[in-house]
């Protein structure tokens, strides 16, 4: 089926999945450089993580009261302003001098982090025509998914040819040029503030809807107790070369493309039984990173990286789906929203699970904190979650 629509539209579009991408790459780019990071500010790899943590929990704290407050402003210039802090925290990221700055620095991209996911998908969906509403959701979820495939790997690259400053400053200067992309083209987006602060508590009364945002969390942290320290651990434990590194890094992005692909495929036939297979697949997966390192060279770890990159994509996109089936039609966006702030609550506490790990037994056992952690979670999916579901059918 084709689309129709302005070409300023297109181009707009364009703009706001650029974004994505640049946001989600930000996000995630102390991850592949925590090693670097931390030998240049004389620290420990845990500690560097700490800035993971925090800056997920800044948005976990700032994105639902942002969501609900920015519905008060005209979303152009919002999105706009936003841009502004991003460009002017990474610029600062880009010549702390210690550690102190860096982390201030990234507390201020947290929290346009906070601001950009609670309106872009609202913006998206308002600037094109009705029937081309569900591509514009999409092409935003791509540039997310890009961001993993090759912002990270890329960024990676810069940080460890010329130095991890290099690589936030590169990505400054490119939102930078977003921001008077988008400045010349997206068009004026008026506010709607219909959803308010007192009907928030109804949402949680759909215990179905709670599951799943208690699912969302044990489910981020089991991934992040292990993925925000997969760099270390590939090049301390598996005692892989920078480029087998980045292979590693990108290969798990890719295969994210063939989660999204089984999923649109196969969850519509049995959606509990995909989402189980996905969980029971995440955890097997971090189970057996430390034993690939040892059973047929550091090389055979690749292969549980590809398929957590697959069940990770298919879980995460399966979760949004079913907030969406399961929320009121008034209160969609408000439902991401918290599913956003509680999936990042989810990498705080499980990038912080993974420094004491690190810090009080070693980082080759991140992959069993995090594998039983994501067991936990399947059993909870089974007992509580699943019933629910199955009686809502």
């Amino acid at each position: 089926m084709g689309y129709k629509m302005p070409l300023k539209s297109w181009f707009s579009l364009f703009g706001l999945t650029c974004s994505a991408f640049i946001f989600n790459t930000s996000e995630f780019i102390p991850m592949g450089l925590l090693t670097d990071i931390a030998a240049d500010l004389v620290t420990t790899e845990a500690r560097a993580g700490i800035i993971i943590s925090v800056y997920a929990w800044v948005v976990t704290l700032l994105s639902l009261p942002l969501m609900i407050l920015a519905s008060r402003f005209e979303l152009r210039k919002l999105i706009l302003a936003t841009l502004c802090v991003f460009v002017l925290f990474q610029l600062l990221s880009s010549i702390s001098a210690n550690y102190s700055m860096l982390m201030f620095s990234r507390i201020g991209v947290a929290c346009a982090h906070s601001i950009f996911w609670s309106i872009v998908s609202p913006i998206a969906v308002r600037i094109v025509p009705p029937n081309c509403q569900p591509l514009a959701l999409s092409m935003i979820v791509t540039g997310t998914s890009i961001a993993m495939i090759f912002g990270l790997p890329l960024g990676r690259f810069i940080g460890l040819q010329v130095g991890w400053r290099m690589t936030f400053l590169c990505i400054g200067l490119f939102a930078l040029v977003l921001l008077g992309y988008l400045t010349y083209l997206l068009p004026k987006v008026p506010s709607r503030g219909q959803f308010t602060f007192r009907q928030v508590p109804s949402l949680f009364q759909n215990r179905l809807l709670l599951g799943i945002y208690l699912l969302t969390f044990a489910m981020a942290a089991a991934t992040y107790t292990a993925y925000s320290y997969i760099e270390p651990f590939l090049k301390q434990i598996a005692q892989m070369p920078d480029t087998y590194i980045t292979f590693t890094l990108m290969t798990f992005g890719a295969m994210g493309i063939l989660g999204s692909i089984a999923f649109s495929k196969l969850y519509p036939l049995e959606p509990c039984r995909f989402i189980s297979i996905a969980i029971l697949g995440i955890a097997s997966c971090i189970l057996l990173l430390k034993p690939s390192t040892t059973l047929a060279g550091s090389l055979l770890i690749i292969l549980p990286c590809s398929l957590w990159g697959i069940c990770f994509t298919a879980f995460n996109i399966s979760l949004q789906a079913e907030i969406i089936n399961y929320s009121p039609q008034n209160a969609t966006a408000v439902s991401m929203s918290i599913y956003s702030g509680i999936f990042n609550l989810g990498i705080g506490i499980g990038t912080s699970l993974g420094g004491i790990v690190c810090t009080w037994l070693t980082i080759a056992d991140i992959g069993y904190a995090g594998g039983l952690t994501a067991l936990a979670a399947f059993f909870f999916w089974y007992k509580k979650v699943y019933p629910l579901k199955k009686a809502m059918q």
